[in-house]
């Protein structure tokens, strides 16, 4: 095995944090785990680290909508990564966030350092804009018709039903997906980073070429994106890396004295992040981060989806190269998972397969990571996930092969012989030979990423482990009189060919692999102890069972669509009648009569008002209510309102609230958009309450 000289620096790439993992991440992480426990059982060194990706519009809108601070819904998200990495047994050495400081400090040094390059200019651009939310609407917050084919409600950048890619002015009849207004052209100052620069284009040319760097396909795809016709269109073009306020992310620094504030766009500073990360890492474990990543020994792997091959393999190295940073040595790009013969997976229809659900159904982790390896090959080709197939596979061959041969085995000699390994007789030997022989050959197609090759190869050789068990029948030895030698020299065959199967299946099946080792009771298994047998006199604990087979009832479940809601019951207003309560749990809500003293809008918030209000409690309460849209603070100072007086305060990112101004809203915002603060008749008084 090759000597512990290589230095690795691993990523997948980071998911975005509004919303959990889906299977496409659990099979990324599951790819790239592989990869990293061979590694490591190499002898290597690695450092495997992953980060949400927590910036951006859709953050930031969705944290409004859920009256939180964006990184309160950030950590959210992420409180709830660590279920499904422990369950799949994917095991990053460090998780983080692009929000931390590291991030911050990073991407502004990074963009200063482009900037003295000469890589960072700026122009005054058109864009949409939301009168009401008063911001720039990102291109998947604006809707309209398709200028291609006119199909309704299409997002601004592509069509999902005739799949053309245009600019959001492009679009017929637009309107905001936050508000439903119409949005209007405005202008502002954006600031990018200068891809098509001579330079730039030199520099990829050649970085993309270079021999191993990239899939073969991935190669061809990028060869498209520097073509320009004979007209001279095509080719690279700049990329606008700024936003305008309000957006959640990183500040641009050392902007012109007087201009407004902008921030990193989301895809500027996310890859960024895998160096955060890493650097956060580092500070915890006592290694100089900048010595180590400048350290030509450090190999940088990236695995991610060929949907951003676009970032990763122009931007992101242009980005490093042209800040006088080291480029990634490899990016490995995977295709996606689909199901029964390439449908797109929908939980709907019953074909999606939600991770956690695998999990709560008491499905073995491990299935998926042996079928999915099994599938899985060095190009970006789509992965896909038959159910019978899925069955088949780890009840045959991982069961019916792999595992067999220790059940087989491992009784008899607890059995007949205390546990305890006899010498191996020749044939024996041969066996044992052949299978070590094969170790190298193996372990190297899983360093391609030739998964789906190496778990064949190892299943041939489970099939000759098989023939000889077949050929001597140890169970018709045990039959006969002045066999107990030749008995428990098959049986040791078996259990040490075992153990070598085992250690080529580890990266795959660590879980697992952990159990033989306790059963064997033998040191870990790694590529080079699996070149020597454990011995003759060495004794092994008692088998039990390692893995049940799949159950098809397990898999039906997975698949089982969610139940079909029961039909609405809508009121005008848009929205379904609650259920039932009884007038105890009315009472308990504690409605009463507020005057509101004054009203101001908050600093930093294009939805709050701050409302002052006087519950007659001898002083005022501070409520914060997403009002702004409607209602001018004038407006309103001096009104009578209604509000929840027992609800706990809650603290939020601008201060205090300390309760809740009653209003209506329409469900459908887009069909009648606004919402009104109900306001008492004349003669109420602050603190009456409502019966």
């Amino acid at each position: 095995m090759p000597s512990p000289n290589r230095r690795f620096f691993v990523t997948t790439a980071l998911p975005y944090a509004n919303g959990n993992f889906h299977i496409g991440h659990i099979m990324e992480y599951i790819q790239a785990d592989i990869w990293v426990r061979l590694r490591r059982l190499q002898g290597h060194e690695v450092h495997f680290v992953g980060a949400d990706d927590a910036h951006g519009a859709p953050i930031m809108i969705a944290a409004e909508k859920a009256g939180i601070t964006p990184q309160q819904f950030v950590a959210n998200i992420a409180a709830g990564r660590a279920q499904y990495l422990d369950g799949f047994n994917v095991r990053f050495d460090n998780w983080h966030s692009t929000d931390g400081p590291e991030n911050h400090e990073l991407a502004q040094q990074i963009y200063r350092d482009l900037k003295a390059n000469g890589l960072i200019s700026s122009k005054t651009i058109e864009q949409f804009f939301d009168p009401e939310k008063s911001m720039f609407l990102p291109d998947r917050f604006i809707k309209g018709e398709c200028p291609k084919c006119g199909a309704k409600d299409q997002y601004g950048d592509s069509c999902e039903s005739c799949g053309a890619v245009y600019a959001p002015t492009e679009l017929k009849s637009p309107y905001s997906a936050l508000s439903g207004a119409t949005p209007v052209l405005r202008t502002s100052e954006h600031y990018f980073f200068k891809l098509s620069d001579p330079r730039c284009i030199e520099f990829l040319e050649n970085w993309t070429s270079e021999p191993g760097r990239l899939q073969p396909e991935v190669l061809n795809k990028i060869k498209e994106w520097f073509a320009k016709d004979e007209e001279g269109n095509g080719g690279l073009g700049d990329w606008d890396i700024s936003r305008d306020a309000p957006y959640f992310g990183i500040e641009i620094p050392d902007l012109p004295e007087g201009s407004p504030r902008k921030y990193f766009y989301v895809w500027l500073d996310a890859p960024i992040g895998y160096l955060a990360s890493l650097k956060n890492y580092l500070g915890k474990i006592g290694v100089d981060y900048d010595r180590y990543i400048a350290d030509p020994a450090v190999e940088q792997v990236h695995f991610i989806g060929k949907d951003i091959t676009y970032f990763h393999t122009l931007f992101w190295p242009a980005m490093l190269h042209f800040s006088g940073r080291k480029t990634p040595s490899q990016i490995n790009v995977h295709g996606f998972i689909t199901v029964n013969g390439g449908e797109k997976m929908s939980k709907s229809r019953g074909t999606g397969i939600d991770p956690l659900k695998y999990l709560k159904l008491g499905m073995n982790p491990e299935w998926l990571r042996y079928y999915l390896a099994a599938k899985l090959n060095s190009r970006n080709e789509d992965v896909d996930f038959n159910p019978d197939d899925f069955a088949a596979r780890v009840n045959s061959d991982l069961v019916g092969k792999y595992i067999n041969i220790a059940s087989r085995a491992a009784g008899f000699l607890s059995k007949r012989f205390g546990g305890q390994l006899a010498a191996i007789s020749p044939d024996g030997e041969t066996l044992l030979d052949q299978l070590q022989t094969a170790v190298p050959a193996i372990v190297e197609l899983y360093a391609e990423r030739e998964y789906g090759k190496a778990i064949r190869e190892v299943m041939a050789l489970a099939d000759r482990v098989n023939e000889y068990v077949d050929a001597n029948k140890p169970w018709e030895l045990a039959k006969k009189e002045g066999m107990e030698a030749r008995l428990q020299d098959v049986c040791t065959t078996c259990v040490e060919a075992f153990r070598v199967l085992t250690a080529l299946l580890k990266p795959v099946l660590p879980a697992l692999a952990a159990n033989v080792e306790a059963f064997l009771q033998c040191v870990p298994l790694d590529f080079d102890n699996a070149t020597r047998v454990l011995g003759a006199g060495h004794v092994i604990g008692n088998y039990q069972h390692l893995m049940q087979r799949v159950d098809i009832k397990l898999l039906e479940a997975l698949f089982e669509p969610p139940a079909a809601p029961e039909p609405e019951k809508l009121i005008p207003g848009g929205e379904e009648i609650a259920p039932t309560i009884s007038i105890d749990d009315f009472a308990k809500v504690d409605l009463r009569i507020a005057r509101i003293e004054n009203c101001e809008p908050v600093e930093g918030s294009t939805k709050l008002l701050r409302l002052t209000l006087d519950v007659g409690e001898g002083r005022t309460r501070n409520v914060f209510s997403g009002i702004a849209s409607m209602y001018k603070p004038e407006d309103l100072i001096g009104k009578l309102t209604v509000m929840v007086a027992n609800l706990a305060p809650r603290k939020m990112k601008f201060g205090v609230s300390e309760g809740m101004v009653l209003a209506a809203s329409h469900a459908d915002e887009k069909a009648q958009p606004g919402i009104h603060v109900l306001q008492p008749w004349p003669g109420a008084q602050p603190g009456m309450r409502i019966h």
